[in-house]
């Protein structure tokens, strides 16, 4: 069984790795977009502004259509980086619209907006699966985001077992794995997490890809 990397900015496929490209309609990359890889694409909250959004959110209406893109996003929330945390919910609520209209889940970046991030969930009663992606805070955040009906996705941040993530996954099977940008390998990472599950890496292969089997990807 191959390994599930949910989410990446790495463009070359490695072999036994199935792996979720990221990219942004708000960078150069998106003009290469490939046309049978697996991708998510989306505005991401660092470059997406306001007074592009009509234009862009047309392209990518078009874009999202294609079979191979799984996943929006990631699109989210950010208070660090990025219009105005006004705009960028509006921005990210045009974006949940379209999720929900094609029916896809979505990938989510968010930073010091996690309060936000519920509000709008539940406001809007958003129906497609929302997975918070590179999830690295505390395990008590990570379970009142479970309990939201978030998925998480984590990342490098498990080969430390002290870290929150460590901590979140000991207690729940509803989880991710991603690379990031991280220079760790996807294979490093599952190693990692069999280790805190106390499972082998094709049970944990299993756990990853009946998780994705719920979301109706595949």
């Amino acid at each position: 069984m191959d390994f599930l990397d949910v989410h990446t900015h790495k463009t070359t496929q490695q072999k036994g790795v199935i792996s979720i490209q990221s990219l942004s309609l708000t960078s150069d990359i998106f003009l290469a977009m490939p046309k049978t890889k697996p991708i998510s694409i989306g505005l991401h909250p660092w470059y997406a502004k306001k007074e592009l959004l009509e234009t862009q959110l047309r392209y990518l209406t078009v874009l999202a259509k294609q079979k191979n893109v799984k996943l929006i996003g990631e699109c989210g929330l950010d208070k660090l980086k990025g219009e105005s945390l006004e705009d960028q919910i509006y921005i990210f609520e045009q974006q949940i619209a379209l999720a929900e209209q094609l029916k896809k889940p979505m990938i989510l970046h968010c930073v010091k907006a996690f309060a936000e991030l519920i509000e709008v969930k539940d406001r809007l009663s958003i129906k497609v699966p929302l997975i918070i992606h590179g999830f690295n805070k505390n395990e008590e955040l990570g379970k009142q985001l479970l309990a939201k009906g978030f998925l998480i996705s984590l990342g490098a941040a498990i080969l430390n077992e002290n870290s929150g993530a460590a901590k979140l996954i000991k207690q729940s099977d509803n989880f991710f794995l991603e690379t990031d940008d991280s220079e760790t390998s996807i294979e490093e990472i599952y190693q990692a997490a069999s280790i805190i599950k106390k499972c082998s890496v094709d049970e944990l292969k299993a756990l990853i890809f009946a998780n994705w089997k719920k979301l109706e990807l595949l």
